[in-house]
């Protein structure tokens, strides 16, 4: 990489952690970049995944406020995620590469409507808990329970809005606030990356300049997240988004 393409994915590595930690999705910034810099796919997928991991755990600190008083949910939850993201990393690692360059733009168009849509599924949850109608279950249950492994699953294949998916089935189930979601869902998110890089160390071929260029800037991000990310213009935050993932997309298609 050049030092202007090394920049790049510095800064992509910063915006990732901060969005990561805010909502999740951070990936649809990350991926492209890499791909944009010359990464096949797959490497770029595992280097992105091992990058990440410092910026999550960041983002999970910041939110420690929260998570008091949620270590029986922690250790539910993160078990379902730690046995979801390893059986996505091994099902990278085993499938084809040219498996995942095919599902790769489902994925990320999907990640996008996920992206679009989490603001109509945060105000139908603020709606319902207002009316008081069918309080959800302390833990959510073995539906969330199912549903938050799944997640890993697909967090450990790709990841590109997992934290989204999260948000929106505990904030739908559980019956907390949003920021002790959110809190959660950093943790959880820590516990899938976490798994699926070290799974990745000893089974794929890493670009560590684009690992560690990506953990360090997803490292302060994800801090300046936890501290500040409140305050971005949502509009604003999911446009740029959308747009990154679009722009992957296409050259994914058609590059």
């Amino acid at each position: 990489m050049t030092l202007w393409e090394m920049a790049a994915v510095l800064l992509a590595g910063v915006a990732a952690g901060a969005i990561n930690t805010i909502v999740g999705s951070g990936t649809l910034i990350t991926f492209p970049v890499l791909l944009a810099v010359g990464l096949p796919p797959v490497t770029a997928n595992v280097s992105n995944s091992l990058g990440l991991v410092p910026g999550s755990l960041a983002g999970a600190i910041g939110y420690r406020a929260e998570l008091a008083g949620q270590r029986h949910r922690l250790l539910r939850f993160g078990t379902a995620s730690l046995l979801g993201g390893l059986t996505g990393a091994a099902l990278l690692v085993t499938l084809p590469g040219s498996a995942f360059a095919a599902v790769v733009p489902v994925l990320i168009l999907t990640a996008l409507v996920l992206v679009v849509v989490q603001p109509r599924v945060a105000r139908a949850m603020a709606a319902r808990r207002a009316a008081g109608t069918a309080a959800p279950a302390t833990d959510g249950g073995w539906p969330l329970l199912l549903c938050i492994g799944l997640t890993g699953v697909y967090g450990g294949y790709f990841g590109a809005a997992q934290g989204v998916l999260l948000l929106a089935l505990m904030g739908m189930l559980l019956p907390d606030d949003l920021q002790t979601v959110n809190g959660i869902k950093n943790v959880l998110a820590v516990i899938v990356n976490g798994v699926a890089a070290l799974f990745f160390l000893f089974t794929s071929h890493i670009d560590w300049t684009a690992a560690l260029l990506i953990a360090a800037g997803a490292t302060l991000g994800g801090v300046l997240g936890a501290k500040v990310g409140r305050r971005l213009p949502p509009i604003a935050l999911r446009a740029l988004i959308v747009l990154v993932g679009l722009a992957a997309v296409t050259k994914l298609l058609f590059f």
